[in-house]
Order: C-alpha cells, then structure tokens, then sequence
C-alpha cells in the first residue's frame, strides 16, 4: 500500500491525509478504503524512512498537515514503479499464453 500513497502524494502535491485516503479510494473504486489509524500509520511510516515530508499548511480555515515526496521518496517510487511493470508483465504474459 506505500507505493500507492507515494504515488498519490507525488502526482498531488501537497496533500493532507483526508484527501490521500479520499484519492485512493477513488482511484481504487472503492476497494482501497483505509482507516483513519492505517493511513496515519503508513505515512509516519513514510516520514520516519525519510520518503516524505510534513508541513502545516492553513487550508480552508484549518491547518493541515501536508505530505510531500523526498528526494529518497522519488527514488524509491520509481524502483518499485518500475517493479511493479515487470511484475504484471510478466503476469501478462502467463495468462494470455493459455
């Protein structure tokens, strides 16, 4: 699920939680449906690997905190972007050679 979130947090910098969770629900058509825990969980996870950053942004009256990719964090998205390709790739190609 980390991969997902950097991918988010990536294309839709800066972003605060609500709207990570929001989006990947989304996306996913509702199979991707985290509680609040789980996402805060997962992204001080993130934080404390160094893949992203925080910082308190005011947003429509309230201060939020929003999630930006490190350096790091860009690096490793594109290794497991690029694993991922190979991975359903390679699934691919067992299933359509039935």
């Amino acid at each position: 699920m980390e991969p997902l979130l950097l991918f988010i947090i990536d294309e839709l910098v800066p972003i605060h939680g609500y709207e990570i969770s929001r989006e990947l629900e989304r996306r996913s058509e509702g199979y991707f449906n985290l509680t609040a825990s789980t996402l805060y969980s997962a992204l001080r996870r993130l934080e404390k690997r160094g893949l992203v950053s925080s910082t308190w942004q005011q947003i429509s009256k309230q201060k939020r905190r929003c999630y930006q990719l490190t350096e790091k964090g860009r690096q490793i998205l594109a290794e497991e972007l690029a694993q991922w390709q190979k991975f359903f790739g390679a699934t691919e190609r067992v299933i359509d050679s039935q």
